[in-house]
């Protein structure tokens, strides 16, 4: 029998064990957070679930458009943020619950504790020696710190500080405006909270899609955020009763707390990689390629600490690779361009594959069609302005190479055009697939209709 030791319990890894449990190997686990890892207990479950909160306030508050009164409010909506907090994390904790109840059910061994690599084939935790036929490191990351700006949990804070807070911050600065900042500034908005968004680039939202990040950025600056671009962070210091944010430009920002949203640095130090050949680039990640090798012989790694499209869902399907790759199975390299991604925003932003930015620069060779959503029926329903379905398909035989949705659940309506990218079906099998009238789905099928080509006479 295979011996698998797993060192993180995050998606890379526990999805991992479930393949390699599933397989016969003998497989053991040694976690120091919790089953779910970061993933589930700080960061992805939390916040998408203050998410939600966020955006039912904004249902509430925006009700008056559909003739609903909302009695008492005076038009505005009160939010406990202590209840809110203990949700999110009553709901993190169960989902680690049932994470590691489904793991040991599948037979899986699970050791609390820190793990350290003393050879390829032996994994130490604390004086226990555990041999290994095949490893896999996935240890995730953590919050980047910036020394001018050292987070203290009070009022420079980083995201996995939130759920403590035991108020609403009054007057919240978001510095960094990727996709986390982007997140968490729409949601305290949502909230109510006052919000400035601190952006070193000229928008927010830099990796993304433009037509989406320009429709986001005009939805938060309706809405009353403050988005000062072209600018960094040089310091925040905590003042007492507030922070003061200085920026490179001179100016200085004032408010009660400050989110620090500036990458995340991988947890790979101090575990004995590179002492057994784990190669690593210069942030510190580890190396691997497709098959979720590393440069150590029956090492593997997932997840972020490999610095591969931070995604729990890239890291999950790592951690499967690895174990189908190791124990024997047929497997397929990991194919990036067809992972779907999604930024948790009110409306949201999901896209897949191929990119505009990438027809518009000669890399490829398609067509593009931008379908606004607010001529939906299913949109102008629930009052839903704010975004669009794009489509990406090639020039001369129609095959779906990408695709963005902006709208409310573009997270759930992004997959119809993951199943095309990944299926390689064309505009045309998409255009003759019924949709549901009236739906914000029906988008996908009309946008696919729009670059159908008529057949040559």
């Amino acid at each position: 029998m295979t011996k698998v030791v797993i060192i993180g319990g995050g998606p890379g890894g526990y999805e991992a064990a479930l393949v390699a449990a599933q397989l016969g190997a003998d497989v053991t686990i040694v976690d120091r957070d919790g089953v779910g890892g970061a993933c589930v207990l700080t960061d992805c479950v939390p916040s998408k679930t203050m998410i939600a909160t966020s955006v039912r306030s904004t249902y509430v508050r925006e009700a008056g458009r559909l003739g609903i009164d909302v009695v008492d409010t005076d038009g505005g909506v009160s939010v406990d943020v202590k209840t809110v907090n203990a949700r999110v994390k009553r709901l993190a904790q169960a989902q680690s619950d049932d994470t590691a109840s489904r793991v040991v059910k599948e037979g899986v061994e699970i050791i609390p504790g820190e793990a350290r690599l003393v050879d390829p084939k032996i994994v130490a935790v604390g004086d226990r020696r555990i041999h290994a036929d095949v490893v896999l490191v996935a240890t995730g990351a953590h919050p980047r710190e910036l020394p001018s700006a050292k987070p203290d949990g009070e009022r420079i804070l980083t995201w996995r500080h939130l759920y403590d807070l035991q108020e609403l911050p009054e007057d919240l600065i978001v510095v960094g405006s990727g996709v986390t900042g982007a997140e968490f500034a729409n949601a305290y908005q949502g909230l109510g909270s006052n919000v400035t968004l601190v952006s070193s680039r000229e928008r927010v939202m830099p990796t993304q899609d433009a037509d989406a990040a320009e429709v986001l950025e005009g939805v938060f600056r309706r809405q009353g955020m403050t988005v000062l671009s072209k600018t960094r962070a040089e310091s925040v210091t905590n003042t007492g009763n507030g922070v003061v944010v200085t920026l490179s430009d001179g100016r200085t920002v004032e408010g009660s707390h400050c989110l620090m949203t500036v990458g995340m640095i991988p947890n790979t130090a101090n575990i004995g990689l590179q002492e057994i050949g784990v190669g690593l680039d210069d942030g510190g990640f580890i190396q691997v390629d497709r098959v979720s090798r590393t440069s150590a012989s029956g090492v593997y790694a997932a997840g972020d600490c490999t610095g591969v499209n931070m995604l729990a869902s890239v890291a999950a399907m790592q951690g499967r690779i690895a174990m189908w790759h190791a124990l024997g199975e047929a497997v397929s390299p990991l194919k990036l361009s067809t992972v779907a991604s999604t930024v948790f925003t009110h409306p949201e932003l999901a896209s897949v594959g191929a990119t505009e930015s990438e027809v518009r620069s000669g890399k490829l060779d398609a067509r593009v069609v931008n379908l606004p959503l607010d001529t939906n029926p299913r949109a102008k329903m629930t009052n839903s302005k704010d975004g669009f379905v794009k489509l990406i398909c090639r020039q001369h035989t129609g095959i779906v190479m990408g695709g963005v949705v902006v709208g409310p659940r573009a997270s759930e309506l992004i997959l119809a055009v993951s199943v095309a990218v990944q299926q390689r079906l064309t505009v045309d099998d998409l255009a003759h697939t019924f949709a549901v009238y009236p739906s914000l789905s029906g988008s996908i099928t009309e946008a696919a209709r729009s670059l159908m080509q008529a057949s040559p006479e």
